[in-house]
């Protein structure tokens, strides 16, 4: 027996709010003013790094997107960084997956990229997608509609090939581990927030991933931050529910610190970055048609973690290239300001 169109209605409309079930799927579109794609490839045998974004935003002017490709620097070559905002977006709203025309377009199996500045042609093979689980990133939050912000981590390994241009840099994928995530919301990003990402332990399959700020919807606000690890051997380990595995998060320009525990578990995160080094990235002001300077993201921090459960040892490792972000506006401005409005890092 089919779903009545009654309730197809009702559930179709609490999508649209940018909530889920549990059990459902977030990386489907819901139709919100901003939904998010995020690719990270890392490449550890010449020790670099390339991300790839798409926002597809709503406007009262129609849907565009916000496109962005950056790499670490590597062999004598600087920092890339090549921006976009493009009108006509869509997200696919039965699978994972967003495309700008031809110009962006990117699933669970393939990235292609071909703008002015950026060239990607990107096979993903072997995925390793987060778990069949009641809620994803975003935990139990994932269930109240209306937030400002949602996130989730669908994509926590496998591996890529293919090619690479970026502002002239040109150099072939072979192999690279590879991490996706989505975020969506009904207004953009919030105030403030911290992320980050890490491949490239000894550990081949282990990843780590984390996000956090501050949420809110209608007179509900609060302050929450995400962890999740892959250990080596493929068990995922999520904290971040406020009330039963808290996450504590400190973040400062140059470190991010979060320890958080549940469930017998502890995981202690601690990662460094320059400033200086960290790219100027867009973040998307829907309803403006427009992209403004964000976001500070670093493509090849250093990044260690410890797990343990009741008290014993389970993991650790370390990594070189680790991406770590902080974000705002306002943070943002005054780091442009400081160097002289340069929208990439420094030589």
């Amino acid at each position: 027996m089919g779903v009545p169109d009654a309730v197809r209605s009702i559930l179709s409309r609490y999508r649209a709010t940018g909530a889920d079930l549990p059990f459902g799927d977030p990386t489907r579109a819901h139709g919100v003013d901003m939904e998010g794609y995020f690719w990270r490839f890392t490449d550890v045998g010449s020790g670099r790094v390339l991300i790839a974004l798409i926002g597809v935003n709503r406007s009262p002017r129609g849907p565009w997107a916000t496109i962005g490709v950056a790499t670490s620097p590597g062999d004598g070559v600087p920092a890339r960084l090549v921006t976009h905002a493009l009108d006509g977006a869509w997200a696919d709203p039965d699978a994972v997956g967003a495309r700008s025309d031809d110009a962006f377009v990117g699933d669970d199996r393939r990235l292609r990229v071909d703008v002015p500045g950026a060239h990607l042609d990107l096979v993903i093979s072997e995925p390793w997608r987060w778990p069949h689980r009641a809620f994803g990133g975003s935990s139990v939050f994932q269930t109240v509609p209306g937030l400002n912000q949602y996130w989730h981590p669908w994509l926590l390994g496998g591996t890529a090939s293919g090619s690479v241009e970026v502002d002239g840099d040109r150099w072939q994928l072979t192999g690279a581990q590879v991490y996706g995530e989505k975020n969506w919301g009904r207004g953009g990003f919030p105030e403030s927030w911290w992320w980050g990402q890490a491949q490239g332990f000894a550990d081949a399959d282990a990843c780590v991933a984390f996000a956090g700020g501050e949420v809110y919807a209608g007179p509900l606000r609060t302050e929450v931050t995400g962890l999740v690890v892959r250990l080596p051997g493929g068990r995922v380990v999520r904290l971040g529910n406020p009330g039963t595995s808290p996450v504590r998060a400190r973040v400062a320009d140059d470190t991010w610190t979060l320890r958080g525990r549940g469930g017998g578990w502890f995981i202690e995160v601690g990662a460094h970055a320059p400033l200086e080094q960290a790219h100027v990235l867009p973040v998307p002001l829907p309803a403006e048609h427009r992209n403004t300077p964000g976001a500070l993201e670093h493509l090849s921090g250093e990044l260690a973690v410890t797990v343990r459960r009741h008290g014993s040892l389970v993991w650790q490792g370390s990594s070189r290239l680790a991406g770590l972000e902080h974000g705002g506006l306002a943070r943002t401005e005054a780091e442009l300001a400081r160097r002289g409005g340069e929208p990439s890092p420094r030589p």
